[in-house]
């Protein structure tokens, strides 16, 4: 499966370059579009059946020099030239017994709950493997309800596609859906033997035409920053940006914190949202083993 997700992601990026966009003069028609894999072979320096094998996931022992090679010829983005290198040279073994069967997953650090529960003014919470949500400060729940889902059901991914409600909470969706299923590809190429994560992959697809269409695509992006437009029953349309932080000695758990300019409308719209969390004796990330009291009436929010 792994060394057909090899084979896949070269083949989809292929297909985006045209022969002339690297100086390729085109003969007749194509049979297929984008490149094909002796010209990706000559102009990345190596022989066509070097690349066949690499293609086909028989290239264990590729260098880093043909991989760099084969990335400038693609076009490949920074996120994508890891995507590759995971993809090729997957480690596999990484997790056995009680740690493979949770997919790696780590205990979240209490220092790191304490850091949430100071940003009263900042809605935080913590991804982890598969986009687990794990953790959250009381302004993150009041934004987006996360006290309300069911404790098998806190995934951002299955939340996307799967919770008619997200459509409604998201004002762009579709944006939502792209960068969820480009983080999830990540996230499968570094950990190539999580059955967790391969059960998802195969709930979504099964479930959602556009996520089965999206996951077709390849597309890899990291979640670094960006911004977030949702509508929400109490306060209306919010739009704020996300800053997201690996978290130092577990590169697997990622803080997210909205952010809103000081004296915006967004900015009041927390304000109004963390009185109102106070009132509602929200949930926070303090909660034993990871889950959040749930004492709020259930909401179409989710992060």
């Amino acid at each position: 499966m792994h060394d057909d997700a090899l084979g896949d992601f070269l083949r989809s990026r292929r297909a985006r370059i045209r022969p002339e966009e690297v100086g390729l003069v085109s003969h007749g028609r194509r049979r297929v579009p984008g490149l094909r894999r002796e010209e990706v072979a000559q102009l990345a320096g190596v022989s066509v059946d070097y690349y066949v094998r690499l293609e086909q996931g028989r290239g264990s022992n590729v260098s880093d020099a043909v991989l760099d090679a084969v990335a400038r010829v693609l076009a490949l983005t920074e996120a994508e030239h890891t995507h590759l290198r995971d993809l090729a040279r997957p480690k596999r073994g990484r997790g056995r017994g009680a740690a493979a069967r949770e997919g790696g997953a780590r205990a979240l650090r209490t220092g790191v709950r304490t850091l949430m529960d100071t940003m009263t003014r900042t809605p935080a919470f913590v991804l982890g493997r598969r986009m687990d949500i794990l953790a959250w400060n009381a302004l993150a729940d009041a934004v987006s309800g996360f006290s309300a889902m069911a404790e098998g059901e806190r995934n951002a991914a299955r939340h996307t596609f799967l919770d008619p409600a997200a459509r409604a909470f998201y004002t762009d969706w579709a944006t939502v859906a792209a960068e969820t299923v480009a983080y999830l590809r990540l996230d499968a190429g570094r950990h190539p033997d999580d059955p967790l994560m391969a059960s998802l992959i195969g709930e979504l697809a099964m479930k959602n035409e556009t996520f089965r269409r999206l996951w077709a695509d390849h597309p890899v992006k990291e979640k670094t920053h960006g911004v977030k437009r949702m509508r929400h029953p109490v306060v209306g349309d919010l739009e704020l940006g996300y800053e997201t932080l690996a978290l130092p000695g577990d590169p697997d758990q990622l803080l997210v914190a909205y952010t809103a300019v000081p004296g915006s409308a967004a900015a009041e719209k927390l304000a109004v949202l963390a009185s109102w969390a106070a009132t509602q004796g929200g949930a926070d990330s303090a909660a034993e083993d990871g889950r959040a009291k749930s004492d709020k009436p259930s909401s179409s929010r989710r992060g």
